[in-house]
């Protein structure tokens, strides 16, 4: 019987190293929201998947005629036309809030990184510095962020950092190789269609995130939300006088941070980098706790 057995093993090895034998290719799994999807989101989604199908005629489409210009290279039109859409049936204002209204080269992401909902696929946006996972403080890993339902996605062809191409996240997908993200896109080539992209695509340059989910290291010049929460919190503790929060980072913010740095014991650069600005929340939260007088009471209850 052993005999036997040793027999029929070297027999089915050998099957499946002739392709005799299929083994079974792991199942791919969609990989559950981390966040919650918003109903907007939903709305928007569905939307965009009846689209799919709608071509170009002569380089016109009905996303370009909306935007003001026939033959607009439509990638980001498409996705417009979508939020726009959203709006008028749930009475929102999606468009220029939750999402951007533009054409252009950059526009779109430059716009998400102003309104703080911006995540490189690096972990590393040029120009402003490193990221890092809002609720953790944990550093953002190249190819580390998973993208939500409703994100943006933006893609450069070229390797200088300019976005060529924008692509709505529909879902990401677990497979054997590694994580797939599933996107809705316009103008590519001529038709609106679903498409798919490895999660470490080089291509792939960052996300416009549906939720605020990261903080980056901010500095001179820089401008945005990010900026203004930060000036917020140094006029808070007293660092950066009243009416400081202008969103743009500037003298008095640089030097009020290295006001912070040096009460802490930190190198005092002027630049708000991931230890000063995890510091710098726990600072505020026990000033909170000690500062009864800016407590907020529900009237409600």
């Amino acid at each position: 019987m052993k005999t036997l057995r040793r027999m029929l093993l070297v027999l089915t090895l050998a099957s499946v190293l002739a392709g005799g034998v299929t083994l079974a290719e792991p199942m791919a799994t969609e990989i559950p929201p981390k966040y919650p999807v918003p109903e907007y989101v939903t709305a928007l989604l569905d939307v965009a998947v009846k689209e799919l199908g709608y071509q170009e005629m002569a380089g016109v489409t009905k996303y370009g005629q909306w935007a003001g210009d026939p033959k607009a290279e439509w990638c980001a039109e498409f996705l417009c036309w979508s939020v726009a859409k959203v709006d008028e049936q749930l009475g929102t204002n999606l468009l220029h809030n939750a999402y951007p209204y533009y054409g252009g080269t950059n526009t779109g992401r430059d716009w998400f990184i102003k309104q703080g909902r911006y995540v490189a696929r690096t972990g590393f946006i040029a120009g402003w510095g490193t990221q890092w996972y809002t609720d953790s403080g944990e550093i953002i890993e190249k190819n580390g962020y998973v993208p939500q339902p409703g994100d943006w996605m933006f893609l450069g062809y070229f390797g200088d950092g300019n976005t060529s191409h924008v692509a709505m996240v529909e879902k990401c997908v677990q497979e054997a190789n590694g994580i797939m993200v599933h996107v809705l896109e316009g103008n590519n080539p001529d038709r609106v269609q679903r498409a798919t992209y490895p999660l470490d695509d080089w291509r792939i340059m960052g996300y416009g995130t549906v939720h605020d989910v990261a903080d980056l290291v901010l500095r001179m010049g820089n401008a945005g939300l990010k900026v203004k929460a930060l000036q917020e919190r140094l006029i808070l503790i007293g660092l950066l006088e009243e009416g400081g929060e202008t969103a743009t980072y500037n003298q008095r913010t640089s030097d009020a941070v290295k006001d912070f740095q040096q009460m802490h014991g930190f190198t005092t650069t002027g630049i708000a980098n991931h230890q000063t600005q995890r510091a710098l929340l726990d600072y505020v939260a026990a000033w909170r706790t000690d500062h009864a007088e800016y407590w907020t009471v529900d009237g409600s209850l």
